[in-house]
């Protein structure tokens, strides 16, 4: 018994290295290399029918995105991003006790968190999955800058039907390069998110221009562009 016992141990812990080897080439390579794409997008080109559909990416770096684009997406997505390491202790307490109150349960996921998921994770919701979206977060904050975390999130974000990323989503929805971009124009294009397919930043109803205002005056509360000024030592 013992010795079934220690072969178990053996084997377990050749699979737990097995495992974290795996990950980790997943996940440090992406350091310095561009992902050419995501589980997401694959299962929206696997799942449609279309026979005229594309997938349209066009990757920015850094310091090509503009820090309105990038500071309107935190400001709508994950407000203390530059603070926490992957996980909002704050924001899922503060989900918790609304689903007491409301018995819904509303998201509380990190930037760091959606770019493991957008990155690595099948789209149906289990446990399963978020426990292994949970440990890509923790790699991912482990080894990446929180430059890098936003620089991803912003190129694989997805924008509207076959769109990903801000600069083929400013091209789609306002006939610009993100470069071009308004406050305004970020502002709506942030607001869509994490429900991009629902909402046309374009022609935005009254709930979208209100969120998009809100969103706005939540860049200003946070300081403007200097709250983003810390990722780049990070």
């Amino acid at each position: 018994m013992r010795r079934l016992l220690r072969l178990s141990f053996r084997y377990l812990f050749l699979a737990l290295l097995i495992w974290v080897g795996f990950s980790l080439l997943l996940i440090v390579p992406l350091k310095w290399i561009n992902p050419p794409i995501t589980m997401v997008m694959a299962d929206r080109w696997f799942n449609n029918s279309s026979d005229d559909f594309t997938l349209r990416q066009t990757w920015l770096s850094w310091d090509e995105i503009p820090t309105h684009a990038a500071l309107a997406v935190v400001a709508s997505e994950d407000q203390r991003f530059p603070l926490h390491h992957g996980f909002d202790i704050t924001a899922i307490q503060q989900a918790l006790s609304e689903r007491e109150r409301r018995g819904q349960l509303r998201g509380a996921s990190t930037i760091s968190q959606q770019v493991a998921r957008n990155l690595y994770l099948w789209t149906s919701r289990s446990w399963i999955r978020k426990g292994v979206e949970a440990w890509f977060t923790l790699l991912i904050e482990l080894t990446w800058s929180k430059q890098r975390i936003l620089e991803v999130y912003l190129n694989i974000a997805e924008w509207g039907e076959g769109v990903f990323g801000i600069e083929e989503a400013s091209l789609h929805h306002f006939g610009r390069p993100a470069a071009q971009l308004t406050p305004m124009q970020a502002a709506l294009l942030a607001s869509t998110l994490p429900s991009p397919l629902r909402y046309d930043p374009a022609k935005p109803a009254d709930h979208l221009l209100n969120r998009a205002n809100w969103n706005l005056e939540q860049q200003r509360r946070l300081g403007g562009a200097q709250w983003l000024e810390p990722l780049r030592d990070r």
